[in-house]
């Protein structure tokens, strides 16, 4: 099992001296977009393909619809930054995929890290028919999975709880084990949906105490299935494996 803190996240999930990540899926996309942009070497850029709240910046500088000259001037002054399309009174919005992938292709940055999914602050959930929106260009995709989804019925606990329940292959009405989880999260209309196929995928397990027998069991089924996994603890715990 790896294990990993959040200031250990970078190098747990393999991440070279050039990356383009997309974070998809639930519960800790946020929390893991911020503390790569903390962890990374400068320069880094942090956006989303999606919507963010106006009120969660990480304490990130914030540029809204930059040109490149001013984005390039803020990474280089300020090494990481987090950068929006347009905001309107409560949600910041992202840009399109093909202009982050723009971005790398032009090296704007060594690392860009996309909030790539939508889950209205739940642990889990599943892509709706038009999601999720992933760069082509991306290097690495992190599926997220709050542990505290694991053991608790799908339809009390989840975003888009039918799709969830789709690609887990059981009722929205039935609990969300480690087994079900795993087949959701490695279901082609669950979290490797729009994954590029040069991508490195891993999901990350968030919030999660390595000794619970259920995130046990969900790596175990995760390993089944030949799927990366990383289990991130709480931010302060210092207790992590070698990646």
């Amino acid at each position: 099992m790896r294990v990993t803190n959040l200031a250990g996240a970078a190098e747990a999930l393999g991440l070279g001296r050039r990356s383009l990540v997309a974070l998809v899926g639930g519960g800790g996309k946020t929390t893991l977009l911020f503390a790569l942009g903390r962890n990374l070497p400068a320069p880094t850029l942090l956006t989303t393909t999606t919507r963010m709240g106006c009120d969660r910046t990480g304490g990130f500088p914030c540029l809204i619809g930059p040109t490149d000259d001013e984005l390039a001037s803020a990474l280089d002054h300020d090494g990481a930054v987090l950068v929006w399309r347009t905001t309107d009174e409560r949600k910041a919005l992202g840009f399109a995929p093909t202009e982050v992938d723009r971005w790398f292709a032009n090296g704007a940055a060594d690392h860009i890290v996309v909030e790539a999914d939508g889950a209205r602050r739940r642990p889990f959930t599943a892509p709706a028919p038009w999601e999720p929106p992933i760069p082509a260009a991306s290097t690495h995709v992190v599926a997220c999975i709050g542990a505290d989804a694991l053991g608790y019925v799908i339809a009390d606990r989840v975003h888009r709880p039918l799709r969830v329940a789709a690609a887990a292959g059981c009722s929205p009405y039935e609990r969300l084990t480690p087994a079900r989880a795993a087949a959701a999260l490695t279901s082609p209309v669950g979290m490797t949906k729009n994954v590029p196929e040069s991508a490195r995928f891993t999901v990350a397990v968030a919030g999660a105490d390595p000794d619970d027998p259920q995130v046990q069991d969900l790596v175990a089924e995760l390993e089944r299935r030949q799927t990366e996994s990383v289990v991130v603890r709480p931010d302060g715990d210092p207790t992590a494996t070698p990646p």
